[in-house]
């Protein structure tokens, strides 16, 4: 039986470039925000969408660090922290006030198993940022979406939602050991679920959401891995340059940024939502007998845990107790 969690074999692959999956495709008059979008596969994937006519818009901490690395690609930079709640609300007010139609917003931004860090809320940070600071955004850019009259969210999630779900009763690791990689996974299928969610609500505003996981690529996400970390996980070689290997994963940059493209963009995607994607397609969902926490087999698949929907809601209550903003219901706006 076809499920919304089934391969649509779209004719892309993981070879596919961002390139690739945007030829023939016109974005004029389109606006696309992109968190993250001037670090790792976000520079090449605001790079395309230019390239594709669209206006991109890429929110920054470090907006020096942005002007670099997005020199001649000619797109709006503006400040915002996804870990000060404060800066979220004033980059979106800024956007909301243009009355504006928002049709693409990619949460691309995140951060991958640092050592413990928490927020001036006392909120673990990977949790935090990679989660939290998107909810926040989306919610208060929510007219702009709804305006579009078709817009489209774009979670990056990883693989890495394999090493965790949401431990709901302690999530900020207040009671129990802190694993870097636990809570990097805890947060990658919170992105997840929170596709699930918002798609549920968004759907009958013209708003689809969609979660994916982008390939394993070496950039400054990971940062806190060391080099002999990496060779040895056969990421990088020995001179310390990445591995292109797509039978295990590994991606270039160009290949990296296809699938947040592609679900942001693709007409074959019209009409669904609330899915996982890899490698330019809705992935399938692995069996529960392969679906054990901490299992990064390199079969391509979604783990149950990650699209429940009754976690999807359980992690929506939460986002909202925790960062105080009241998001859409199935059946209401905004409050």
């Amino acid at each position: 039986m076809r499920t919304p969690q089934s391969p649509i074999h779209s004719g892309f692959t993981a070879a596919s470039t961002a390139s690739d999956v945007l030829a023939g495709i016109d974005l004029s008059g389109r606006t696309a925000i992109v968190t993250g979008g001037y670090s790792g596969i976000g520079v090449e994937t605001t790079r395309a969408l230019r390239a594709a006519g669209a206006r991109v818009i890429v929110p920054a901490r470090d907006l020096d660090k942005a002007a670099r690395t997005l020199a001649g690609i000619d797109a709006e930079v503006h400040p915002m922290d996804l870990a000060d709640p404060a800066s979220i609300d004033a980059f979106a007010a800024r956007f909301v006030a243009r009355d504006e139609p928002l049709h693409i917003l990619i949460n691309g931004a995140g951060i991958m198993a640092p050592p413990l860090t928490r927020d001036r809320r006392g909120y673990e940070m990977q949790f935090a940022t990679n989660h939290l600071g998107h909810f926040q955004l989306t919610a208060r850019l929510w007219p702009a979406l709804a305006r579009a009259r078709g817009a489209r969210v774009v979670s990056v999630s990883s693989r890495g939602h394999r090493f965790a779900a949401v431990d709901f009763d302690d999530p900020h690791f207040e009671r129990r050991a802190y694993d870097p990689w636990v809570a990097y996974g805890q947060s990658k299928t919170a992105n997840v679920l929170f596709a699930v969610a918002l798609d549920t609500r968004g759907r009958d505003h013209g708003v689809r959401a969609f979660a994916l996981h982008p390939g394993a690529i070496v950039t400054d996400l990971a940062r806190h891995m060391s080099q002999d970390d990496l060779r040895a996980r056969g990421a990088i070689d020995d001179e310390g340059r990445p591995v292109v290997d797509l039978a295990r994963g590994l991606k270039s940059v160009q290949q990296g940024a296809s699938t947040s493209v592609w679900t942001a963009t693709s007409p074959r995607l019209d009409g669904m939502g609330g899915v996982y994607c890899e490698d330019n397609d809705i992935s399938p969902i692995l069996t529960d007998a392969d679906a054990t926490i901490g299992n990064l087999s390199e079969d391509v698949g979604v783990r149950p845990w990650a699209i429940d929907p009754d976690s999807a809601e359980r992690l929506w209550t939460l986002s909202e107790a925790l960062t105080g903003v009241t998001f859409l219901t199935p059946h209401r706006e905004i409050a």
